[in-house]
Protein backbone atom coordinates (compact mmCIF):
# COMPACT_ATOMS: atom_id res chain seq x y z
CA UNK A 1 0.00 0.00 0.00
CA UNK A 2 1.31 3.43 -0.96
CA UNK A 3 0.82 6.61 1.07
CA UNK A 4 0.82 10.02 -0.62
CA UNK A 5 3.44 12.02 1.31
CA UNK A 6 5.45 15.18 1.08
CA UNK A 7 9.19 14.57 1.03
CA UNK A 8 9.28 16.02 4.54
CA UNK A 9 6.53 13.68 5.69
CA UNK A 10 8.39 10.72 4.20
CA UNK A 11 11.45 11.71 6.26
CA UNK A 12 9.33 11.92 9.40
CA UNK A 13 7.54 8.59 8.89
CA UNK A 14 10.82 6.95 7.94
CA UNK A 15 12.37 8.13 11.20
CA UNK A 16 9.42 6.86 13.26
CA UNK A 17 9.61 3.46 11.56
CA UNK A 18 13.39 3.34 12.03
CA UNK A 19 13.05 3.41 15.83
CA UNK A 20 13.17 7.14 16.56
CA UNK A 21 12.91 8.21 20.21
CA UNK A 22 13.12 12.00 19.81
CA UNK A 23 13.10 14.77 17.22
CA UNK A 24 14.53 18.20 18.05
CA UNK A 25 14.01 21.24 15.83
CA UNK A 26 13.28 24.92 15.44
CA UNK A 27 10.73 25.80 12.72
CA UNK A 28 12.25 26.92 9.44
CA UNK A 29 10.97 26.63 5.88
CA UNK A 30 11.46 24.27 4.05
CA UNK A 31 12.01 21.85 6.97
CA UNK A 32 9.07 22.58 9.29
CA UNK A 33 6.67 19.82 8.21
CA UNK A 34 9.06 17.06 9.34
CA UNK A 35 8.64 17.88 13.01
CA UNK A 36 4.97 18.85 12.65
CA UNK A 37 4.20 15.43 11.13
CA UNK A 38 5.72 13.69 14.14
CA UNK A 39 3.94 16.04 16.56
CA UNK A 40 0.55 15.15 15.05
CA UNK A 41 1.25 11.44 14.50
CA UNK A 42 -0.88 9.21 16.74
CA UNK A 43 1.75 6.49 16.41
CA UNK A 44 4.49 8.87 17.56
CA UNK A 45 2.37 9.84 20.56
CA UNK A 46 1.75 6.20 21.44
CA UNK A 47 5.49 5.55 21.20
CA UNK A 48 6.19 8.59 23.41
CA UNK A 49 8.53 10.13 20.83
CA UNK A 50 9.76 13.50 22.04
CA UNK A 51 8.79 16.24 19.58
CA UNK A 52 8.52 19.60 21.42
CA UNK A 53 10.04 22.56 19.55
CA UNK A 54 13.45 23.73 20.75
CA UNK A 55 14.38 27.37 21.34
CA UNK A 56 16.94 27.33 18.51
CA UNK A 57 18.91 24.95 16.32
CA UNK A 58 21.94 24.83 18.61
CA UNK A 59 19.91 23.73 21.62
CA UNK A 60 18.08 21.26 19.38
CA UNK A 61 21.27 19.60 18.20
CA UNK A 62 22.75 19.48 21.70
CA UNK A 63 19.58 17.85 23.03
CA UNK A 64 19.61 15.33 20.16
CA UNK A 65 23.22 14.49 21.04
CA UNK A 66 22.16 14.07 24.67
CA UNK A 67 19.51 11.54 23.66
CA UNK A 68 22.04 9.76 21.45
CA UNK A 69 24.40 9.63 24.45
CA UNK A 70 21.82 7.43 26.21
CA UNK A 71 21.84 4.99 23.28
CA UNK A 72 18.49 5.98 21.82
CA UNK A 73 17.96 7.14 18.24
CA UNK A 74 17.44 10.87 17.76
CA UNK A 75 16.96 13.26 14.87
CA UNK A 76 17.58 17.01 14.62
CA UNK A 77 15.87 19.03 11.90
CA UNK A 78 16.52 22.51 10.52
CA UNK A 79 16.80 24.62 7.40
CA UNK A 80 20.20 25.37 5.93
CA UNK A 81 20.85 28.67 7.73
CA UNK A 82 19.90 26.92 10.97
CA UNK A 83 22.97 24.74 10.54
CA UNK A 84 25.05 27.91 10.91
CA UNK A 85 23.52 28.35 14.36
CA UNK A 86 24.15 24.70 15.27
CA UNK A 87 27.58 24.44 13.64
CA UNK A 88 29.49 24.55 16.94
CA UNK A 89 28.02 21.31 18.25
CA UNK A 90 27.79 19.80 14.75
CA UNK A 91 31.53 20.15 14.17
CA UNK A 92 32.40 18.87 17.64
CA UNK A 93 30.05 15.87 17.73
CA UNK A 94 31.72 14.56 14.59
CA UNK A 95 34.84 14.40 16.79
CA UNK A 96 33.15 12.94 19.88
CA UNK A 97 31.06 10.57 17.80
CA UNK A 98 27.62 9.35 18.83
CA UNK A 99 26.14 6.42 20.73
CA UNK A 100 22.56 5.88 19.59
CA UNK A 101 21.98 6.71 15.93
CA UNK A 102 21.79 10.46 15.25
CA UNK A 103 20.58 11.91 11.94
CA UNK A 104 20.88 15.62 11.13
CA UNK A 105 18.25 16.55 8.54
CA UNK A 106 18.93 19.88 6.82
CA UNK A 107 16.63 21.33 4.16
CA UNK A 108 18.45 23.64 1.76
CA UNK A 109 16.55 26.36 -0.10
CA UNK A 110 17.92 26.89 -3.64
CA UNK A 111 16.36 29.99 -5.24
CA UNK A 112 15.89 31.45 -1.74
CA UNK A 113 12.11 31.02 -1.65
CA UNK A 114 12.12 31.91 2.06
CA UNK A 115 15.76 32.42 2.99
CA UNK A 116 18.63 34.90 2.99
CA UNK A 117 21.03 32.76 0.97
CA UNK A 118 21.43 29.56 -1.07
CA UNK A 119 24.16 27.88 0.95
CA UNK A 120 24.78 24.20 0.29
CA UNK A 121 24.89 22.01 3.42
CA UNK A 122 27.06 19.42 1.70
CA UNK A 123 29.99 21.74 2.44
CA UNK A 124 29.26 21.42 6.17
CA UNK A 125 29.16 17.63 5.92
CA UNK A 126 32.50 17.57 4.10
CA UNK A 127 33.93 20.07 6.62
CA UNK A 128 32.84 17.89 9.56
CA UNK A 129 33.99 14.70 7.75
CA UNK A 130 30.67 12.92 8.32
CA UNK A 131 28.61 10.81 5.90
CA UNK A 132 26.12 12.73 3.74
CA UNK A 133 22.95 11.29 2.21
CA UNK A 134 20.88 13.03 -0.47
CA UNK A 135 17.60 11.44 -1.57
CA UNK A 136 16.32 11.71 -5.13
CA UNK A 137 12.62 11.20 -4.38
CA UNK A 138 10.10 10.68 -1.58
CA UNK A 139 10.44 6.87 -1.47
CA UNK A 140 14.20 7.14 -1.20
CA UNK A 141 13.82 9.80 1.51
CA UNK A 142 11.71 7.35 3.54
CA UNK A 143 14.03 4.38 2.95
CA UNK A 144 17.09 6.48 3.61
CA UNK A 145 16.07 7.14 7.22
CA UNK A 146 16.36 3.42 8.01
CA UNK A 147 19.76 3.34 6.32
CA UNK A 148 20.88 6.58 7.99
CA UNK A 149 20.26 5.41 11.56
CA UNK A 150 21.92 2.04 10.93
CA UNK A 151 24.83 3.77 9.20
CA UNK A 152 25.19 6.23 12.09
CA UNK A 153 25.44 3.43 14.63
CA UNK A 154 27.79 1.36 12.43
CA UNK A 155 30.25 4.25 12.04
CA UNK A 156 29.49 5.93 15.42
CA UNK A 157 29.13 9.21 13.54
CA UNK A 158 26.23 11.60 12.99
CA UNK A 159 24.80 11.37 9.47
CA UNK A 160 23.82 14.51 7.55
CA UNK A 161 20.76 14.03 5.35
CA UNK A 162 20.28 16.86 2.86
CA UNK A 163 16.86 17.80 1.52
CA UNK A 164 15.99 20.63 -0.88
CA UNK A 165 12.83 22.72 -1.16
CA UNK A 166 11.36 21.02 -4.23
CA UNK A 167 11.69 17.54 -2.71
CA UNK A 168 10.55 18.67 0.74
CA UNK A 169 7.34 20.21 -0.59
CA UNK A 170 6.24 17.81 -3.36
CA UNK A 171 4.21 14.62 -2.93
CA UNK A 172 4.60 11.07 -4.18
CA UNK A 173 3.48 7.57 -3.24
CA UNK A 174 5.57 5.95 -0.51
CA UNK A 175 5.53 2.32 0.67
CA UNK A 176 6.27 1.78 4.35
CA UNK A 177 8.56 -0.83 5.88
CA UNK A 178 7.92 -2.73 9.09
CA UNK A 179 8.63 -0.61 12.15
CA UNK A 180 11.75 -1.17 14.21
CA UNK A 181 11.47 -0.95 18.00
CA UNK A 182 13.20 1.87 19.83
CA UNK A 183 16.60 1.31 21.39
CA UNK A 184 16.76 0.77 25.13
CA UNK A 185 18.97 3.03 27.20
CA UNK A 186 22.60 1.92 27.04
CA UNK A 187 25.19 4.48 28.06
CA UNK A 188 28.59 4.58 26.32
CA UNK A 189 31.26 2.33 27.78
CA UNK A 190 33.86 5.09 27.52
CA UNK A 191 32.53 8.57 28.22
CA UNK A 192 35.89 10.28 27.78
CA UNK A 193 35.25 10.75 24.05
CA UNK A 194 32.34 13.03 24.94
CA UNK A 195 34.58 15.17 27.15
CA UNK A 196 36.52 17.08 24.50
CA UNK A 197 39.44 18.27 26.55
CA UNK A 198 42.48 18.61 24.28
CA UNK A 199 43.94 15.26 25.39
CA UNK A 200 40.70 13.47 24.50
CA UNK A 201 39.86 15.57 21.44
CA UNK A 202 43.22 14.84 19.79
CA UNK A 203 42.62 11.09 20.05
CA UNK A 204 39.07 11.41 18.79
CA UNK A 205 40.07 13.61 15.87
CA UNK A 206 42.67 11.05 14.78
CA UNK A 207 39.95 8.37 14.87
CA UNK A 208 37.67 10.60 12.79
CA UNK A 209 40.35 11.10 10.15
CA UNK A 210 41.03 7.36 10.09
CA UNK A 211 37.36 6.74 9.26
CA UNK A 212 37.63 8.59 5.95
CA UNK A 213 38.78 5.46 4.11
CA UNK A 214 35.95 3.44 5.69
CA UNK A 215 33.36 6.02 4.62
CA UNK A 216 34.82 6.01 1.11
CA UNK A 217 34.50 2.23 0.98
CA UNK A 218 30.87 2.45 2.09
CA UNK A 219 30.18 4.94 -0.70
CA UNK A 220 31.87 2.83 -3.35
CA UNK A 221 29.66 -0.14 -2.52
CA UNK A 222 26.47 1.73 -1.67
CA UNK A 223 23.40 0.93 -3.74
CA UNK A 224 22.57 4.65 -3.45
CA UNK A 225 25.46 5.39 -5.83
CA UNK A 226 24.58 3.64 -9.08
CA UNK A 227 26.83 3.58 -12.17
CA UNK A 228 25.49 2.56 -15.59
CA UNK A 229 27.79 2.63 -18.63
CA UNK A 230 26.34 2.63 -22.14
CA UNK A 231 27.95 1.94 -25.50
CA UNK A 232 27.68 5.61 -26.40
CA UNK A 233 30.74 7.42 -25.04
CA UNK A 234 29.82 11.01 -25.82
CA UNK A 235 28.30 12.27 -22.56
CA UNK A 236 28.59 10.85 -19.06
CA UNK A 237 26.12 12.28 -16.55
CA UNK A 238 26.74 12.59 -12.82
CA UNK A 239 23.44 13.44 -11.13
CA UNK A 240 23.13 14.16 -7.40
CA UNK A 241 19.96 13.95 -5.34
CA UNK A 242 16.86 15.46 -6.92
CA UNK A 243 18.85 16.37 -10.06
CA UNK A 244 18.74 12.67 -10.96
CA UNK A 245 14.94 12.96 -11.22
CA UNK A 246 15.28 15.87 -13.63
CA UNK A 247 17.73 13.88 -15.75
CA UNK A 248 15.47 10.84 -15.89
CA UNK A 249 12.45 12.99 -16.83
CA UNK A 250 14.38 13.88 -19.97
CA UNK A 251 16.12 10.62 -20.89
CA UNK A 252 13.96 7.86 -19.40
CA UNK A 253 12.92 6.52 -22.82
CA UNK A 254 16.52 6.62 -24.07
CA UNK A 255 18.29 5.88 -20.76
CA UNK A 256 20.21 2.96 -22.27
CA UNK A 257 22.05 5.41 -24.58
CA UNK A 258 23.44 7.47 -21.68
CA UNK A 259 26.17 6.65 -19.20
CA UNK A 260 24.99 7.83 -15.77
CA UNK A 261 26.23 7.91 -12.20
CA UNK A 262 23.54 8.58 -9.61
CA UNK A 263 25.02 9.92 -6.37
CA UNK A 264 23.02 9.92 -3.14
CA UNK A 265 25.75 9.05 -0.63
CA UNK A 266 28.94 10.96 0.13
CA UNK A 267 31.94 11.07 0.27
CA UNK A 268 32.10 10.74 -3.49
CA UNK A 269 32.74 7.22 -4.85
CA UNK A 270 36.03 8.00 -6.61
CA UNK A 271 36.41 4.66 -8.36
CA UNK A 272 32.97 4.88 -9.95
CA UNK A 273 33.71 8.45 -11.03
CA UNK A 274 37.02 7.40 -12.57
CA UNK A 275 35.29 4.66 -14.58
CA UNK A 276 32.76 7.13 -15.94
CA UNK A 277 35.47 9.72 -16.66
CA UNK A 278 37.59 7.25 -18.63
CA UNK A 279 34.57 5.89 -20.50
CA UNK A 280 33.14 9.20 -21.76
CA UNK A 281 34.41 12.16 -23.77
CA UNK A 282 32.52 14.70 -21.65
CA UNK A 283 31.23 14.62 -18.06
CA UNK A 284 28.14 16.71 -17.28
CA UNK A 285 27.49 17.25 -13.56
CA UNK A 286 23.94 17.91 -12.37
CA UNK A 287 23.69 19.02 -8.74
CA UNK A 288 21.22 21.21 -6.87
CA UNK A 289 23.01 24.01 -5.04
CA UNK A 290 26.70 24.86 -5.22
CA UNK A 291 29.12 23.12 -7.65
CA UNK A 292 30.43 20.91 -4.84
CA UNK A 293 31.00 17.78 -6.94
CA UNK A 294 32.21 19.76 -9.93
CA UNK A 295 34.93 21.49 -7.88
CA UNK A 296 36.08 18.17 -6.43
CA UNK A 297 36.34 16.61 -9.89
CA UNK A 298 38.53 19.48 -11.02
CA UNK A 299 40.95 18.32 -8.32
CA UNK A 300 40.68 14.66 -9.33
CA UNK A 301 41.61 14.97 -13.01
CA UNK A 302 44.11 16.87 -15.15
CA UNK A 303 41.84 17.35 -18.17
CA UNK A 304 39.26 19.69 -16.72
CA UNK A 305 37.87 20.63 -20.14
CA UNK A 306 35.96 17.33 -20.06
CA UNK A 307 34.07 18.41 -16.93
CA UNK A 308 30.96 20.49 -17.56
CA UNK A 309 28.43 21.96 -15.16
CA UNK A 310 27.86 25.18 -13.27
CA UNK A 311 31.47 26.37 -13.38
CA UNK A 312 31.66 25.87 -17.15
CA UNK A 313 28.43 27.82 -17.74
CA UNK A 314 26.46 24.79 -18.97
CA UNK A 315 24.16 25.18 -15.94
CA UNK A 316 23.22 28.33 -14.01
CA UNK A 317 25.20 29.08 -10.86
CA UNK A 318 22.18 30.38 -8.97
CA UNK A 319 18.64 29.20 -8.38
CA UNK A 320 17.02 25.78 -8.65
CA UNK A 321 17.50 23.26 -11.39
CA UNK A 322 14.44 22.02 -13.27
CA UNK A 323 13.78 19.58 -16.14
CA UNK A 324 14.00 22.34 -18.76
CA UNK A 325 17.38 23.61 -17.55
CA UNK A 326 18.69 20.04 -17.47
CA UNK A 327 17.33 19.37 -20.97
CA UNK A 328 19.09 22.42 -22.34
CA UNK A 329 22.37 21.31 -20.78
CA UNK A 330 21.92 17.86 -22.36
CA UNK A 331 21.22 19.44 -25.76
CA UNK A 332 17.65 18.12 -25.83
CA UNK A 333 15.18 20.42 -27.58
CA UNK A 334 12.74 22.14 -25.26
CA UNK A 335 10.04 24.65 -26.05
CA UNK A 336 10.93 28.10 -24.81
CA UNK A 337 9.33 29.01 -21.50
CA UNK A 338 6.30 31.21 -21.88
CA UNK A 339 6.65 34.70 -20.49
CA UNK A 340 4.10 36.11 -18.06
CA UNK A 341 1.70 38.48 -19.86
CA UNK A 342 2.22 42.13 -19.02
CA UNK A 343 -1.35 42.40 -17.75
CA UNK A 344 -0.36 40.19 -14.78
CA UNK A 345 1.53 42.27 -12.23
CA UNK A 346 3.82 40.90 -9.58
CA UNK A 347 2.31 40.99 -6.13
CA UNK A 348 4.89 41.33 -3.36
CA UNK A 349 4.18 39.47 -0.09
CA UNK A 350 2.32 41.48 2.52
CA UNK A 351 1.45 41.22 6.18
CA UNK A 352 -1.95 39.69 6.96
CA UNK A 353 -4.88 42.05 7.15
CA UNK A 354 -5.19 43.25 10.74
CA UNK A 355 -1.64 42.19 11.72
CA UNK A 356 -0.27 43.88 14.83
CA UNK A 357 3.12 44.33 13.13
CA UNK A 358 1.47 46.81 10.75
CA UNK A 359 0.28 49.01 13.61
CA UNK A 360 3.74 48.84 15.17
CA UNK A 361 5.37 49.94 11.90
CA UNK A 362 2.86 52.79 11.56
CA UNK A 363 3.95 53.91 15.05
CA UNK A 364 7.61 53.89 14.03
CA UNK A 365 6.89 55.56 10.69
CA UNK A 366 5.16 58.45 12.43
CA UNK A 367 8.54 59.35 13.97
CA UNK A 368 10.69 58.82 10.86
CA UNK A 369 10.65 62.57 10.00
CA UNK A 370 12.11 63.24 13.47
CA UNK A 371 14.66 60.42 13.76
CA UNK A 372 15.75 59.74 10.16
CA UNK A 373 14.76 57.06 7.65
CA UNK A 374 17.72 54.65 7.94
CA UNK A 375 17.75 53.88 11.65
CA UNK A 376 15.56 50.74 11.94
CA UNK A 377 17.34 47.39 12.19
CA UNK A 378 15.17 44.35 11.43
CA UNK A 379 15.23 40.63 12.03
CA UNK A 380 13.91 37.30 10.72
CA UNK A 381 10.15 36.81 10.95
CA UNK A 382 6.87 37.99 9.42
CA UNK A 383 7.77 41.54 10.37
CA UNK A 384 10.64 41.36 7.85
CA UNK A 385 7.94 42.39 5.36
CA UNK A 386 8.26 45.82 6.94
CA UNK A 387 11.18 46.32 4.57
CA UNK A 388 8.76 46.42 1.61
CA UNK A 389 6.21 48.94 0.35
CA UNK A 390 3.89 50.33 1.53
CA UNK A 391 5.54 50.32 4.98
CA UNK A 392 9.24 50.73 4.08
CA UNK A 393 10.14 50.81 7.78
CA UNK A 394 12.99 48.31 8.22
CA UNK A 395 16.42 48.98 6.73
CA UNK A 396 18.40 45.80 7.52
CA UNK A 397 17.71 42.06 7.58
CA UNK A 398 20.69 39.72 8.02
CA UNK A 399 20.17 36.79 10.39
CA UNK A 400 18.33 35.66 13.51
CA UNK A 401 19.06 38.10 16.34
CA UNK A 402 21.12 40.57 14.30
CA UNK A 403 18.73 43.49 14.79
CA UNK A 404 19.80 44.13 18.38
CA UNK A 405 23.53 43.73 17.87
CA UNK A 406 23.57 45.73 14.62
CA UNK A 407 21.65 48.54 16.30
CA UNK A 408 24.17 48.42 19.14
CA UNK A 409 27.12 48.54 16.74
CA UNK A 410 25.58 51.48 14.88
CA UNK A 411 25.04 53.29 18.19
CA UNK A 412 28.66 52.54 19.14
CA UNK A 413 29.62 54.34 15.93
CA UNK A 414 27.57 57.38 16.94
CA UNK A 415 24.22 56.79 15.21
CA UNK A 416 21.39 58.30 17.23
CA UNK A 417 17.83 56.97 17.51
CA UNK A 418 18.80 53.40 16.54
CA UNK A 419 15.80 51.06 16.74
CA UNK A 420 15.92 47.25 16.71
CA UNK A 421 12.73 45.35 15.81
CA UNK A 422 12.73 41.67 16.75
CA UNK A 423 9.97 39.07 17.17
CA UNK A 424 9.26 37.18 20.38
CA UNK A 425 10.48 33.81 19.09
CA UNK A 426 13.50 35.30 17.35
CA UNK A 427 14.35 37.09 20.61
CA UNK A 428 14.44 33.83 22.58
CA UNK A 429 16.17 32.09 19.65
CA UNK A 430 19.19 34.39 19.50
CA UNK A 431 18.33 37.90 20.67
CA UNK A 432 18.86 37.51 24.39
CA UNK A 433 22.66 37.46 24.23
CA UNK A 434 22.62 40.64 22.13
CA UNK A 435 20.38 42.27 24.73
CA UNK A 436 22.90 41.35 27.43
CA UNK A 437 25.62 43.12 25.41
CA UNK A 438 23.41 46.21 25.23
CA UNK A 439 22.59 46.03 28.95
CA UNK A 440 26.26 45.69 29.84
CA UNK A 441 27.14 48.93 28.06
CA UNK A 442 23.75 50.65 28.56
CA UNK A 443 23.74 51.22 24.80
CA UNK A 444 21.57 54.14 23.62
CA UNK A 445 19.23 52.01 21.50
CA UNK A 446 15.53 51.22 21.62
CA UNK A 447 14.66 47.54 21.22
CA UNK A 448 11.09 46.69 20.24
CA UNK A 449 10.10 43.06 20.79
CA UNK A 450 7.07 42.53 18.58
CA UNK A 451 5.31 39.80 20.54
CA UNK A 452 2.59 37.98 18.60
CA UNK A 453 2.78 34.85 20.81
CA UNK A 454 3.70 32.59 17.87
CA UNK A 455 6.39 31.52 15.45
CA UNK A 456 4.05 32.95 12.88
CA UNK A 457 6.11 32.95 9.68
CA UNK A 458 6.44 29.16 9.60
CA UNK A 459 2.85 28.26 10.52
CA UNK A 460 2.06 29.82 13.92
CA UNK A 461 3.85 27.24 16.05
CA UNK A 462 3.91 28.01 19.77
CA UNK A 463 6.60 30.43 20.90
CA UNK A 464 8.70 29.58 23.95
CA UNK A 465 8.59 33.30 24.82
CA UNK A 466 4.87 33.27 25.71
CA UNK A 467 4.38 34.99 29.09
CA UNK A 468 8.11 35.20 29.77
CA UNK A 469 9.44 38.24 27.91
CA UNK A 470 9.03 40.79 30.69
CA UNK A 471 10.78 38.63 33.28
CA UNK A 472 13.51 37.63 30.82
CA UNK A 473 14.31 41.28 30.13
CA UNK A 474 14.35 42.13 33.84
CA UNK A 475 16.53 39.08 34.54
CA UNK A 476 19.03 40.12 31.87
CA UNK A 477 19.23 43.54 33.50
CA UNK A 478 16.95 45.95 31.65
CA UNK A 479 16.08 48.83 33.98
CA UNK A 480 12.40 48.63 35.00
CA UNK A 481 11.91 52.35 34.24
CA UNK A 482 12.74 51.69 30.58
CA UNK A 483 10.97 48.38 30.09
CA UNK A 484 7.64 49.36 28.56
CA UNK A 485 4.65 47.63 27.02
CA UNK A 486 2.43 48.81 24.17
CA UNK A 487 -0.62 47.34 22.48
CA UNK A 488 -0.28 47.90 18.70
CA UNK A 489 -3.82 48.89 17.74
CA UNK A 490 -4.97 51.78 15.59
CA UNK A 491 -6.89 53.32 18.51
CA UNK A 492 -3.66 53.39 20.56
CA UNK A 493 -1.58 55.00 17.79
CA UNK A 494 -1.07 58.42 19.37
CA UNK A 495 -0.11 57.13 22.80
CA UNK A 496 2.20 54.52 21.25
CA UNK A 497 3.95 57.22 19.23
CA UNK A 498 4.45 59.27 22.38
CA UNK A 499 5.76 56.24 24.30
CA UNK A 500 8.29 55.49 21.55
CA UNK A 501 9.31 59.15 21.31
CA UNK A 502 10.00 59.25 25.05
CA UNK A 503 12.12 56.10 24.99
CA UNK A 504 14.10 57.33 21.99
CA UNK A 505 14.96 60.46 23.94
CA UNK A 506 16.47 58.32 26.73
CA UNK A 507 20.27 58.26 26.37
CA UNK A 508 20.56 54.63 27.31
CA UNK A 509 18.92 51.25 26.71
CA UNK A 510 15.15 50.99 26.34
CA UNK A 511 13.04 47.91 25.63
CA UNK A 512 9.43 48.08 24.46
CA UNK A 513 7.35 44.90 24.29
CA UNK A 514 4.65 45.31 21.64
CA UNK A 515 1.99 42.74 22.61
CA UNK A 516 -0.76 41.48 20.32
CA UNK A 517 -1.47 37.83 19.34
CA UNK A 518 -1.06 36.79 15.72
CA UNK A 519 -4.30 37.16 13.76
CA UNK A 520 -3.79 33.64 12.36
CA UNK A 521 -4.15 32.03 15.78
CA UNK A 522 -7.40 30.23 16.42
CA UNK A 523 -9.66 31.11 19.33
CA UNK A 524 -8.52 27.94 21.13
CA UNK A 525 -4.86 28.87 20.63
CA UNK A 526 -5.46 32.35 22.03
CA UNK A 527 -7.28 30.92 25.05
CA UNK A 528 -4.42 28.48 25.60
CA UNK A 529 -1.94 31.37 25.50
CA UNK A 530 -4.00 33.32 28.05
CA UNK A 531 -4.08 30.38 30.42
CA UNK A 532 -0.31 29.87 30.12
CA UNK A 533 0.36 33.55 30.78
CA UNK A 534 -1.94 33.42 33.81
CA UNK A 535 -0.13 30.34 35.14
CA UNK A 536 3.23 32.14 34.84
CA UNK A 537 2.09 35.38 36.46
Amino acid sequence: MKHLLLGNEAIAQGAIDAGLSGVYAYPGTPSTEITEYIQTSKLAQELNIHSTWSVNEKTAMEAALGMSYTGKRSMVVMKHVGLNVASDVFMNMSVSGINGGLVVVVADDPSMHSSQNEQDSRFYGKFAMVPILEPTNQQEAYDMMHHAFDFSEDTMLPVLLRMVTRLSHSRSGVEFKSRRTQNSIHLPEDTSRFALLPMNAKKQFEKLVEKKSLLMEYSEHSSLNELKLSEDKDIGIIACGIAYNYVMENISEDASFYSTLKISQYPLPKEKIKKLYKHCHKILIMEEGYPVVEELLHNYFDDNDKIKGKLSGDLPLTGELNPTIVANALGIFQNAAKSIPEIVSNRPPQLCEGCGHTDLFNTINALIPEIGNKNVFGDIGCYALGTLPPLNTINTLIDMGASITMAKGAADAGLENAIAVIGDSTFTHSGMTGLLDAVYENSPITIIISDNSAIAMTGAQESSAVGRLHNICLGIGVHPDHLKTMIPLRKNHDQNVELLRNELSHKGLSVIISERPCVRLSRDQKEDIKSKIAALS
